[in-house]
């Protein structure tokens, strides 16, 4: 599985029309990207001019298949024209994954 996460910065003034902008592209990369677990394009509550980026890919293939959809270029596009101003995204190869909670209710970093 592959993580793709970060911060895209958009002037505050323009943010929230990005935003707008981008939520059919960010259904049709959820419902038409074979691979595509999740694909979140969010305001964050607390900056007025960051974005917040979470996507989870089933493999480094679908993730390099969207890199090359329309939907992807669309979304590079969308953003360039609301004056994106920076942006700081990585990709994480993921080889474990477990329940925050254990069986006991307790929140906890271990991997059982």
């Amino acid at each position: 599985m592959i993580i793709v996460a970060g911060t895209i910065y958009i002037p505050a003034e323009l943010r929230d029309a990005a935003l707008a902008a981008s939520v059919a592209l960010q259904a049709a990369t959820r419902n038409d990207e074979p691979g595509c677990i999740a694909y979140v394009f969010a305001a964050d509550p607390v900056a007025p001019d960051r974005i917040s980026v979470y996507e989870r890919w089933e493999s480094a293939e679908t993730l390099e298949a969207h890199f090359l959809h329309a939907n992807y270029i669309d979304m590079r596009t969308l953003l360039g024209a609301h004056g994106i101003t920076g942006a700081k995204v990585a990709k994480y190869r993921i080889d474990a994954q477990g329940p925050v909670y254990n069986a006991s209710g307790v929140a906890t970093a271990i991997f059982e």
